[in-house]
């Protein structure tokens, strides 16, 4: 078993009357890129300020590395985040800039100002100033700041937002070499589902302040990719006909009513035959498939 990163219980953030975050409980395993998910305002930052102890919850809990938030003092220098971007000064370079912050951490061994750099991809620009650097640069050595200390867990807020495909692409490259490479744990947010698909390992999709679905991506896949979706009041004796009739067991029992098969897309009329000739009464039988952002309004959707 995984070793427990983060794990939240009931964690709760009012401000008076308005509650940005309500009863989460999320958990996060050594190796996971956790994706975090909503609309603008949904509670994402809320979440981060809360297990970085920015801001103090209203109530509920958490831990880090399995320590309360009470023992945190001894974990911080295991967390590196980029919530809100450090000030970096435009006249200096990227080195110049790192460095002034690893003075600042206490940080005695500049070699690691290199190796943050070179695991961003900024090898190349430690000479250059930072008010010459794109949009995508300036978001890669915030990254590198939030490893300066060579932590277990990173945590990111919308460190995507406004780039470019290229500058999108660098990112995910980066955040895979530090998943894979360093073995370090992400927490990392979006309210753009396709842009954390081809990078996280898990979701959490949150809307007003709560968690409305948590799944893997295998689980994602799943509910987005084509089916036939069998609608019938005789769920097993369905499945059965499926494995003993179709040859098939690539299908998935949904709930008492609905299955999803993975095979056969465009033989619908073959599964009805197989159906109907065991006495197997159909209540829908038809072909599906959604995108990814179609199936976020749906979840979201759902929730509301």
């Amino acid at each position: 078993m995984n070793e427990v990163i983060l794990k939240t219980n009931n964690l709760t953030k009012k401000y008076k009357e308005f509650t940005a975050l309500d009863n989460v409980s999320i958990t996060i395993s050594k190796g996971d890129i956790y994706g975090l998910i909503g609309r603008n305002g949904a509670g994402k930052t809320t979440l981060m300020k809360l297990i970085t102890t920015l801001t103090n919850p209203t109530s509920g809990e958490f831990e880090l590395f399995g320590e309360g938030e009470n023992n945190i003092t001894e974990n911080k220098r295991r967390i590196g985040c980029l919530i809100e971007n450090p000030s970096f000064f435009p006249n200096l370079t990227a080195y110049e800039n790192l460095k002034y912050y690893a003075i600042q951490k206490g940080i005695v061994n500049f070699n690691q100002i290199d190796e943050s750099l070179k695991l961003v991809g900024l090898e190349d620009a430690v000479h250059k100033k930072f008010k010459n650097f794109s949009l995508g640069m300036k978001q890669r050595l915030g990254i590198a700041f939030a490893i300066l200390d060579n932590p277990d867990f990173i945590i990111l807020d919308e460190p995507i937002n406004g780039l470019d495909p290229i500058g999108i692409s660098d990112l995910r490259e980066t955040f895979k070499r530090l998943n894979e490479e360093k073995k370090i744990t992400i927490l990392i947010s979006s309210h753009i589902l396709s842009e954390l698909y081809a990078v996280a390992t898990r979701f959490c999709i949150i809307e007003n302040g709560r968690v409305i679905k948590e799944l893997s991506k295998e689980e994602l896949d799943i509910e987005c990719s084509k089916c036939v979706v069998i609608q019938t009041d005789n769920i097993k004796k369905a499945a059965i006909i499926l494995e003993k009739e179709l040859k098939t067991t690539n299908y998935k029992v949904i709930d008492k009513k609905e299955i999803r098969l993975y095979e056969y897309l465009d033989q619908i009329s073959k599964i009805s035959k197989a159906l109907t000739k065991n006495d197997i009464s159909i209540l829908g039988l038809y072909e599906t498939g959604i995108t990814l952002e179609e199936y976020f309004k749906s979840v979201i959707k759902e929730a509301n």
